[in-house]
This record gives structure tokens, sequence and C-alpha cells, in this order.
């Protein structure tokens, strides 16, 4: 894994697009504050730009340098949630501008998967992870679910877990508003 995490960071350093397990399924990724480096996984997934991507983090104490105010119920989500949880946040900042959604969006995940935490610890910027499909396919589960045309198109391919065939789910997704509005998108 270690050898893994080498390869993908200097990729990643480099402005470049991973293919990457992570806590929920097999996504493709790039450092999150690359502008160039996040339109290349629109044009991978056939993806208009208008449609946000997630990041993922792995360190909640850096949510305020990527969102203008943290909700106070964002941290108690954070802390007690035992699945993957994906939150939408106002104010989103310092990330690249066509990650951030036309309302100001971003959504944000904390990931304990191993490798994903690792690499991210190295990494210090979060990651874009997004599903390892073309936009408007099904997402897979697997890592041989994934088309060749996905695998052809990015920089680096992470071994690690790619035999991995435990089953996974994608992240509920929260959005928070004023006033300490909480809409549930995804369960």
């Amino acid at each position: 894994m270690n050898d893994d995490i080498k390869k993908a960071l200097e990729v990643l350093k480099n402005g470049g697009v991973i293919l990457y397990p992570t806590d929920t399924i097999w996504g493709i990724g790039c450092d999150a504050t690359n502008e160039i480096a996040v339109q290349k996984i629109y044009n991978i997934k056939k993806r208009e730009d208008s449609k946000s991507m997630l990041v993922l983090m792995e360190n909640p104490a850096l949510l305020e340098r990527y969102v203008d105010e943290v909700p106070e119920i964002a941290w108690d989500l954070v802390e007690v949630s035992s699945t993957p949880l994906t939150v939408i946040y106002p104010n989103a900042k310092n990330l690249a501008k066509n990650l951030i959604a036309e309302d100001g969006t971003i959504g944000i995940r904390f990931t304990k998967e191993a490798f994903t935490a690792q690499l991210l610890q190295r990494f210090r910027k979060p990651l874009v992870s997004t599903s390892a499909n073309i936009s408007g396919e099904n997402s897979p589960a697997f890592f041989d679910e994934i088309s060749e045309e996905i695998k052809n198109q990015v920089d680096y391919i992470v071994e690690y877990r790619q035999n991995d065939t435990s089953p996974t789910q994608p992240s509920s997704i929260i959005k928070l508003g004023a006033g300490g509005r909480i809409d549930i998108i995804r369960k």
C-alpha cells in the first residue's frame, strides 16, 4: 500500500487523475484545489461541469479551510455518523472554482478507509471523489466493473483493494442550509 500511496501522490502533485478505492465505491480523484485537474475529471466522465462533485478529507479539523462558516450541527453530524456521510456545506472556499456548485456549496465526506486516509494525510489537500463511471451509467461497485474507457483515461490506477469484493454502499447525503436547516438528499 505504501508504494501505491507514493505513486498516487506523485500523480496528484503533478495535476493528474487517479482511480482509487474509497470508503464507499471506486472513485476518480484529483487535487480538489486544481481547476485543470478537476476539468480533466469532468472530461473523463463526459459530465457537465454544472454538476458538482464531492471532496474527501480525512480530518474534520481542516473543514474551516474550505467552508466559510461551518454550521454548528455539522460537527455533531460528522462526529456521530457511523457510516459514510457526505454533507453539503454552504459557502465553499479555497477549492477549484469549477468544483464548487453554482449556489456556492460543496459536498464533503470524511473518510476512515485506510488507503484514502493515509493518502489524504500525506497529500495535505482534499481529493475530488466521484464514481468511476461515465456520467449517467451505473456506478461500479467493484474494480472489475470499471470500464476500460475510464481506466485508459486516468494517470494512475491504485492497485490496493482491486480484488476486494466486499459489499459497499454510496454515502448518505445531507445538505445544510441557512438557519440550521437540514435536507436529506440520499439516505
